[in-house]
Formats: structure tokens, C-alpha cells, sequence
């Protein structure tokens, strides 16, 4: 039982991280203010990153309207269109797990110093929504456009390590959501391959901005 009240499928026992954990946080307890900072900056407002680069992602996607037509052109267009969609249904993975799975924050369970203030009991830790977040937007743009996934993969393993670094999840709560966010997210891409022919359709209607460029 929680201190709410509440029952947790995963009890409130240590974990196998704890020693890892709590060297990250006293490590981020020693660093230079500067650097705790941008960390935590990173960790509140670095998904905004993914939300610009899968906008990037589709904006670059949608070949010509006339002219010479790609034939890939019509998949990566709907694949690029249905990417958001694919992020949201991770996140709402992510979600349910946590409400299942019921475990508690480190910094609730584990006396140590935090860069940020420890969420409230209730705000349940595993897996991490950041990390599944970001590693599903790195996924989509693996499957969309590599240029920027190149920029996607490394800044979805930094914002899984800013969560733990500024003490809010275990290194195990931002592994296993970097597994989920890949494990929905891919299969869902190659599922959204299937609607390659729309596009084609898409392309002789009004909505032809969304598939093409003018």
C-alpha cells in the first residue's frame, strides 16, 4: 500500500537500479548549477524537439504535387501523416502500463537529493512517458526520413538519461519506456504502410496539402 492508500502491483520493495540511480542523482548533486540546469530544462521542455522534428518530418515527406512523382513519394507521405497519431498511441501504452504497474517514484522511496521536486505520491514511475515519447518520435522518423532520426535517436537516449539525472525515474523506468515506445510505434509504421494507396487519392481532393506539395 501506498501512502495514499492505494494499492501497487509492483509493491514499494528496492529495485536492482538503486545503486545506479542514486549515483546519478548524487553525481547531478555535485555538478556545476549550470549544468543541473540545462538538464532539467532539457527534461521539462526537450520533447518539443520531437514535436518540431516530426512536423520537419512531414513537411519534407509530401512530394511534388505535378511534375515527376516518386513512387515512394505516397508512402512516406502517409507514413509521415500518421507518425503524430502513432506517438499519441504509444503515450497512451505508456499511460495504461503506469496506472497497471503501479510503482512508485525513487526519490519517494529512496532518501536521496533531486534536481527536480519529487512528483506527488500517485504519479506513478514505470515506464517513463518521457522516454516512451521520445523513443516512439525516433522510430516514426526512422521510418520517414533518416536525416533527422539521426538527430531523433540520440536526443531520445538523452532525454531517457535527463529523467533519471534529475531523480524522477529509475534507470530501469527510462529503459523499459525507450522498449515501448519502439515496440508500438514500429509495428504501427509498418501497419500505416498500408495506406500508401490514400495518398494517391488524397492528392485529387482539397486535402492534397497534406500529402503534397504545391
Amino acid at each position: 500500500m501506498t501512502a495514499t492508500g492505494a494499492p501497487t502491483l509492483l509493491g514499494d520493495d528496492h529495485w536492482f537500479d538503486d545503486g545506479l540511480y542514486s549515483a546519478v542523482t548524487e553525481l547531478a548533486h555535485r555538478s556545476p548549477g549550470p549544468l543541473d540546469t540545462l538538464v532539467s530544462l532539457w527534461s521539462a521542455y526537450g520533447l518539443a524537439l520531437f514535436g518540431a522534428l516530426l512536423l520537419a518530418g512531414w513537411w519534407r515527406a509530401r512530394p511534388p504535387a505535378s511534375g515527376t512523382r516518386d513512387a515512394g513519394g505516397p508512402a512516406r507521405a502517409m507514413l509521415a501523416l500518421a507518425a503524430p497519431a502513432v506517438v499519441l498511441v504509444a503515450f497512451a501504452v505508456s499511460s495504461v502500463a503506469k496506472s497497471l504497474l503501479r510503482e512508485r517514484r525513487p526519490c519517494q522511496t529512496l532518501h536521496v537529493v533531486t534536481v527536480e521536486a519529487c512528483p506527488a505520491l500517485g504519479d506513478w514511475s514505470l515506464p517513463s512517458n518521457h522516454a516512451v515519447i521520445a523513443a516512439a518520435a525516433a522510430t516514426v522518423l526512422l521510418c520517414t526520413d533518416r536525416r533527422l532520426a539521426a538527430l531523433a535517436v540520440p536526443a531520445a537516449l538523452l532525454m531517457a538519461a535527463s529523467r533519471v539525472w534529475v531523480g524522477v525515474h529509475y534507470p530501469h523506468d527510462v529503459a523499459l519506456g525507450l522498449l515501448v515506445g519502439v515496440l508500438v510505434s514500429w509495428p504501427l509504421m509498418v501497419a500505416a504502410r498500408r495506406a500508401a494507396p490514400l495518398a494517391g487519392r488524397l492528392r485529387e481532393t482539397r486535402l492534397r496539402p497534406l500529402v503534397a506539395r504545391r
